[in-house]
């Protein structure tokens, strides 16, 4: 009598399962039409929203930028304005879906960073190019993009923000497309919300002011890179950034090296040792507590880790390393550590024009990449302690002459604006392991799971203010020269975004 029952839930739940994949395939077949058919309408767009300058500085074009983006929006029919904040305009718009499981609020940035022109091979980096491959590989100039039907999946285009972050914007209002083509709808009502100031704190101070426009159960954004693999890739937490300026004093002016050797202090030397003092020569931070809170991966995450196709001699051969600094860990399991990063140095004058002095300071540029568990501002204080544990006394601003005439040890530390903290979401909790189901199914294999990735998202006040877990969806070729000259997007990672993006609104 009772095995029965079982048996017939057993079939309800292989019928449930045939169904969720017949249901993935149609949506896969119909986004893939879809995208096939409108290659040349999908990529124009991109092209149009690239030609516009968007340094977060320009507020002139960094306004037509989010007014275009308003107008892509409207043709979606989403309901949208602009959000105006004490920084660059926020760019929201809502689809709402009759039936809704869930609202979905998705986050992408429409600034990118500044231009050297000298270092770009285009003449106008604003101005869309498209190339047969990488350039670095020889990828050879493609004219006329607007009128291209198909584009091979290798090519490339060239642009400022053509990765980072106006391709996933695009691919996001596509799947809007595709699905409206296919007469499918989102599972979820969709909230979207484009940040003119990647971050920036305006986005966490609007929120009060915009609560019932900001909400949803889930945040999806759309930022950073797939894995180098090229399968679909789901991240659920980021790095946070904390930057400082550390300078250490010699005389008020540079003097002369054979007249005062032996005698004034060299400060460059002096700050080889206070940074050597940070960390030992197998790459473990010295300063007192920067792993606290850490704890120990739980063999789901450890699994989680292990799964991810890295190639360890294949990237070491790209970059040019013999080995890891820390080679006790792999690729994943550093990134779930916090790390401190010397970004530059400075001090005195080197190459043809270099004098014979004692240079009067030394800086380092420092960058210290955090972790959930490692928050900037406790951070900091750990840094400053173990400065003026080394024998030096630490101040904030330039030393006055009292000042000098009283430290034998001085140093200035400036935290630089745009420090954020990390976040994670659990990646077993509910909402991400739906996220993972929807596009596991789209694909018919498993995404590669990224438990902390090492791209800067600086959202994490937003996302604890809306108390909603957040999810990365990266979608753009690894090796898209970001925030550098020459930024490029394979072709072949927007299409198939477009196809992750509509999974994710369906599941």
């Amino acid at each position: 009598m009772i095995a029965q029952p079982r048996r017939a839930g057993l079939v309800v739940l292989l019928f449930v399962a045939a169904g969720a994949a017949s249901s993935a395939q149609n949506l896969r077949a119909a986004v893939d039409r879809h995208v096939a058919a409108n290659q040349r309408a999908i990529v124009s767009e991109l092209v149009d929203l690239i030609a516009i300058p968007n340094t977060a500085s320009d507020t002139e074009n960094i306004r037509r930028n989010a007014q275009l983006l308003r107008d892509m929006l409207r043709r979606r029919n989403f309901t949208t304005e602009l959000l105006e904040t004490d920084a660059n305009p926020l760019v929201w718009g809502e689809l709402r879906v009759p039936g809704a499981k869930r609202t979905l609020l998705v986050w992408a940035h429409y600034d990118g960073q500044p231009v050297d022109l000298r270092a770009w091979r285009q003449a106008n980096p604003y101005t869309a190019v498209l190339r047969s491959g990488r350039l670095e590989e020889g990828g050879r100039e493609i004219s006329s993009v607007r009128s291209i039907g198909k584009f091979d999946p290798n090519w490339r285009l060239y642009g400022r923000s053509a990765a980072d972050d106006k391709a996933p914007i695009v691919a996001l209002l596509a799947a809007i497309d595709a699905l409206k083509a296919a007469g499918m709808a989102p599972s979820s009502n969709v909230r979207v919300v484009f940040d003119g100031e990647v971050g920036s704190a305006s986005l966490t101070a609007a929120f009060p002011r915009f609560r019932d426009k900001l909400t949803a159960d889930v945040m999806v954004l759309l930022e950073g890179p797939a894995h180098p693999s090229g399968r679909p890739t789901i991240a659920f937490g980021v790095r946070g950034l904390l930057a400082i300026d550390l300078t250490v004093y010699g005389p008020k002016v540079g003097v002369s090296g054979g007249n005062y050797g032996n005698w004034v202090p060299n400060p460059a030397l002096r700050l080889a040792r206070l940074l050597t003092s940070m960390k030992d020569d197998e790459g473990k931070v010295l300063i007192n507590g920067f792993y606290d809170g850490v704890s120990p991966l739980t063999p789901e995450e450890q699994a989680m880790l292990d799964a991810v196709p890295d190639e360890p001699a294949t990237l070491m051969k790209v970059l040019g390393i013999a080995a890891p600094e820390r080679q006790d860990l792999s690729l994943q399991q550093a990134l779930q550590l916090p790390a401190l990063n010397i970004r530059g140095l400075a001090s005195g004058v080197i190459g043809g024009d270099a004098t014979v002095v004692i240079p009067d300071r030394a800086t380092a540029f420092l960058d210290v990449r955090l972790v959930k568990e490692t928050p900037a501002k406790a951070m900091v204080e750990k840094i400053l302690a173990h400065i003026a544990a080394q024998g030096y006394h630490v101040v904030h601003s330039e030393p006055d002459d009292a000042t000098r005439s009283q430290y034998a040890h001085l140093a200035k530390v400036v935290v630089r604006g745009g420090a954020g903290d990390a976040w994670r979401t659990p990646p077993l909790a509910p909402e991400a392991q739906l996220v993972t189901a929807a596009v596991t199914r789209t694909f018919g294999e498993a995404p590669v799971l990224i438990r902390t990735m090492g791209q800067r998202i600086s959202t994490a006040q937003f996302i604890e203010a809306m108390g909603a877990p957040a999810i990365v969806l990266p979608t753009v070729n690894f090796d898209n020269n970001q925030a550098a000259e020459n930024e490029n997007l394979r072709l072949g990672h927007l299409f198939t975004g477009i196809l992750t993006i509509a999974a994710v609104l369906t599941m």
